[in-house]
């Protein structure tokens, strides 16, 4: 059997960084990790190539040797899926479709002409989809009832198929699930709420693949919430620790996490010592009003201010996500938002207008109040809501354009930057030197000259530099590497202004979703996505 597998483009939004790659010379961010670990799940004796369409289009000559085509994708990547499939139906290729966005919506991929639906989590239903076809089966859909898998029985995925130099970063999964209730998170409900981990000995198992073939960059730990078990995690990270050490640190790590986090300095004092750089928070809000609203309950236990500075001050960057748009949520919250993130110094924060995702528990509220919009989600930050919020809409978008605008303001980002660098602690050893990339030496030419000569930043800039080089010497390259981005949200911004001023324009033009049809689409959703 001759395995086409074929990840969907992105479109441009906040977090797709293309001036960033562009510098250092990648076509993408990440690659798409589920793909690589259905490839090391389906039986080895298969054939198998991978298309990456952020990295590049399909040829027709791939197209051509595969027998069958398989895809997998997140809702921001539907509109290209959808088109995917019908390409590959034309040329009369049997495609199968899984990952989070069928999923949750799979009669879309069904409309397409998806022949086959392997959903939920692929270690149950990708061995159903494999006896199908040895059946002979045409068809089908393939759902795990509920069932989540002991995921300490996944292989090592099929990193081999990646075009490595393509990527900015890459990604390996410790554990899958979170603990908490967030109203909003599909994670919930894709993953559930009892966090199952991989033993030490796999994850080093997947870094030592890496490490052999090859990569010395950046590694995301794409768990939805890495301390969701703690005591697996800290035995992880006593394992981690010897292995970066006795390899000179070979790589380094970011990862996403609750904001509970702050409240355990041992353990990120481990996370440092394993060379982990940056931690993504999902903060939403500092509204407490709307964090209990969707019972975000992890971040009302202490100050979220004071919580973000012992995140930094153990030596870790901290990234934001934020959210306008909670029901009761009283004018100001963009300017709320604003002084919240100036008064942390988080340099970058994705942030964006909150979404009914299918399934949530959100979207089941919304959907029996008859506040359910025709426009579906699309996961993109920059869509307006798919529902009715309590307060007019276009003050919400209004808020979120000058926030976004403000935020990102050149001379902004660059003093967060260097506030946040300033005051972290720097980590205790010290990884092997790296012979730098000539990649690497451009981009970092490029950032000199643009932002320390060509704009009005230049005096703030070198100042700036030269204070971390004198105060926090040791952190000097993670400070210009995030002082890069700017280069994407100097474009950005004028991207969000007009995406949001065009939705505006048309509000107002859309229905709430009938109380059955919303009804069906939820059966439908959860039928995929099966019992918690």
């Amino acid at each position: 059997m001759r395995v086409l597998l074929v990840y969907p483009r992105f479109p441009k939004t906040i977090e797709s960084y293309e001036k960033v790659l562009e510098l250092i010379d990648r076509k993408a961010t990440m690659p798409p990790l589920g793909l690589i670990t259905v490839a090391a799940i389906l039986p080895q004796t298969w054939d198998f190539q991978l298309v990456d369409c952020n990295v590049r289009d399909i040829t027709e000559a791939e197209w051509n040797w595969a027998d069958l085509v398989i895809m997998s994708a997140m809702i921001v990547q539907k509109p290209d899926l959808l088109v995917l499939i019908q390409e590959a139906k034309q040329r009369g290729k049997p495609v199968a479709v899984g990952g989070p966005f069928p999923t949750s919506v799979p009669q879309d991929s069904l409309a397409a002409g998806a022949d086959y639906l392997i959903l939920d989590e692929g270690e149950v239903t990708l061995p159903m989809f494999v006896a199908a076809l040895e059946r002979g089966e045409t068809q089908g859909t393939f759902r795990s009832d509920g069932e989540k898998p002991d995921v300490t029985g996944t292989p090592v995925p099929r990193y081999d198929l990646l075009e490595l130099n393509a990527y900015s970063t890459m990604c390996v999964q410790f554990s899958r699930g979170c603990p908490f209730q967030c109203e909003f998170c599909d994670i919930i409900v894709l993953y559930g709420r009892k966090p199952r981990t991989k033993t030490p000995q796999q994850l080093l198992a997947e870094l030592e693949c890496l490490y052999q073939l090859g990569w010395r960059r950046m590694i995301f730990m794409v768990d939805d919430n890495f301390i969701g078990n703690q005591r697996n995690v800290r035995l992880l990270l006593a394992e981690l620790k010897g292995w970066m050490a006795e390899r000179g640190y070979p790589f380094s790590f970011i990862t996403e996490a609750s904001l509970d986090l702050a409240q355990n300095q041992t353990l990120m004092e481990q996370m440092v010592d394993c060379n982990f750089k940056a931690v993504f928070l999902g903060i939403e809000t500092p509204d407490t009003d709307s964090l209990q609203m969707t019972k975000k309950f992890q971040n009302m236990r202490s100050s979220l201010v004071d919580a973000v500075w012992t995140i930094n001050q153990a030596g870790l960057r901290a990234m934001a996500g934020f959210i306008i748009g909670f029901d009761g949520e009283k004018s100001g919250a963009g300017d709320r938002i604003i002084e919240f993130v100036e008064q942390t110094a988080i340099p970058t924060t994705t942030f964006g207008m909150l979404q009914a995702l299918p399934n949530t528990a959100l979207w089941h509220r919304l959907s029996r109040e008859g506040r359910l919009l025709e426009s579906p989600s699309s996961g993109n930050q920059t869509v307006l809501m798919n529902f009715v919020p309590t307060r007019p809409m276009a003050e919400i978008a209004e808020e979120y354009l000058h926030a976004f605008c403000t935020l990102y303001e050149p001379k902004r980002f660059l003093d967060r930057t260097y506030r946040h660098f300033l005051h972290m602690t720097p980590p205790r050893h010290r990884a092997a030197f790296k012979r730098p990339a000539l990649a690497d030496l451009k981009a970092l030419a490029i950032i000199v000259w643009r932002q320390g000569f060509k704009r009005d930043t230049r005096w703030m800039f070198w100042h700036h530099l030269f204070s971390i080089l004198k105060n926090n010497p040791a952190l000097w390259e993670q400070y210009l590497t995030v002082c890069a981005y700017a280069e994407h949200f100097c474009e950005i911004r004028q991207v969000v202004r007009d995406q949001v001023e065009a939705q505006v324009a048309q509000i107002g033009q859309q229905k709430p979703i009938a109380k059955v049809e919303a009804e069906k689409i939820g059966e439908a959703g959860s039928v995929a996505v099966g019992k918690r």
